[in-house]
């Protein structure tokens, strides 16, 4: 990932509204950048380090704060940590000046934006090969924007433009899937040059990562049959679960979450051995995925948080095979498919840490519960908390269950959404009211 360090400035400037009469010699502007596959490709390494990288900035590092502190996988270690500790507290302590809610929305949406700039563009790549890439790339990194911005926001703009009008948080993750399924097609016809696989910065399984996401948010707009399709697309072994798609790291450009948290005892750490879930949602106490995510002794020094953000150069799955599997029991599950889901559940239960292509293996023996929609949706949930867990996933899984909400009792989330933050209603009239909580 040494690459992204040398091509921050070009993202940086192509993002920027500066006056251009007073242009930088160094570097290069937005006009001349996407003019060939060369300057494409350099756009699309950017896109992914503002989304990966830059710490506390960073798209991924807010998304795993705004959806574990929101939820009590995640508890604060310092109070001083004025804004992650706002999150924690929730209601009307997460407002829009928190610089949580700012950064979140801000990046997500600059990568977006870049993303749409590159798409726009990509025809200038006249090799078909690097511009099936380069497409493909930039739809990723749309989509995960999009998918961020749905997860915590109840709407948000779609295109770039002065006063940009808001759409609902569904309207933003249909055009991803439909960018994502349009990049796939082109894929599939023509297949990635080496020109682009030399110059891109390596880690991210275009083909598999474009299935995976056409699942995931399939899911969550509620089309259950394409996201059944798309997760089954994904190429896995069955018995191996091998493949991987990461975004990389290096002590220069380095895991968000290790070097902001998970590598001290300054900000935050998983609330407990149990992932913060309790009753029919806390683990099995044999459950081998919890000594992958959690210390059993750290010392006084380590933060009890461990999985994906162990060192600096640690790698962070763009997704999980095992996701794909709870992708497809949930939507089995929730067209009374309940025979399939228990089978899909069932890959995920027995599945041990030697077979996975990460080491998320619960080891444990089949579901044997009720066959009953409520029982299997309720393990598919408490699957879904610990297999995917301190990825940011957790807010959005609790509002799609219908899990108990802010003031039920036994709530288990502080918000439902989060406000839009203050930088954009000052400067979009468009914005609309904020979510009462």
């Amino acid at each position: 990932m040494k690459k992204i360090i040398l091509l921050m400035s070009v993202l940086a400037l192509a993002m920027s509204a500066c006056n251009k009469d007073y242009t930088n010699p160094s570097t290069t502007t937005p006009e001349l950048a996407v003019r060939d596959s060369d300057g494409l490709i350099t756009l699309c390494n950017g896109l992914q380090a503002r989304y990966a990288t830059g710490g506390l900035v960073s798209v991924l590092y807010n998304r795993v704060a705004l959806g574990g502190l929101s939820t009590g996988e995640l508890t604060i270690l310092n109070v001083g940590n004025i804004e992650e500790y706002n999150i924690s507290l929730g209601a009307g302590n997460a407002n829009n000046t928190n610089g949580v809610i700012r950064n979140i929305w801000t990046q997500a949406n600059l990568v977006k934006a870049n993303a749409d700039l590159i798409l726009r563009n990509s025809g200038n790549a006249v090799d078909p090969g690097t511009r099936s890439g380069i497409v493909a790339y930039a739809s990723i990194f749309r989509a995960l924007s999009l998918g961020t911005l749905a997860e915590f926001f109840e709407q948000a703009p779609l295109v770039v433009q002065e006063n940009a009008p808001f759409v609902d948080r569904l309207t933003l993750l249909r055009s991803a899937v439909a960018q994502l399924e349009a990049a796939a097609t082109q894929l599939a016809a023509t297949p990635v040059s080496a020109d682009f696989n030399s110059k891109i910065v390596p880690g991210i399984n275009l083909t598999n990562t474009l299935r995976a996401l056409i699942a995931r948010y399939s899911l969550e707009i509620g089309d259950y049959s394409r996201a059944i399709s798309a997760a089954g697309a994904v190429e896995q072994n069955p018995t191996s679960l091998t493949v991987r798609s990461v975004f990389n790291f290096d002590d220069n450009t380095r895991n968000p979450l290790f070097e902001t948290s998970f590598g001290n005892r300054n900000l935050f750490e998983p609330t407990n051995a149990n992932l913060g879930l309790t009753g029919a949602l806390a683990p099995d106490p044999n459950d081998r995925r919890v000594p992958f995510f959690i210390r059993a002794s750290p010392t006084p020094q380590q933060n009890r948080g461990a999985g994906f953000y162990t060192a600096n150069n640690a790698p962070i799955p763009v997704y999980l095979p095992g996701e794909m599997l709870l992708i497809r029991a949930e939507a089995y599950a929730r067209t009374g498919e309940l025979t399939n889901a228990v089978a899909e559940l069932n890959r995920v239960l027995p599945k041990t840490p030697t077979t996975d292509a990460f080491g998320v293996g619960a080891a444990l023996p089949p579901y044997s519960g009720p066959l009953t929609a409520d029982a299997v949706l309720l393990e598919i949930l408490r699957n879904r908390n610990i297999e995917l867990a301190f990825q940011g996933f957790r807010l959005s899984d609790s509002r799609r269950f219908n899990r108990p909400g802010p003031g039920a009792p036994g709530a288990e989330r502080n918000r439902n959404f989060y406000p839009y933050p203050r930088v954009e209603r000052e400067n979009n009239p468009s914005t609309p009211p904020d979510p009462t909580i």
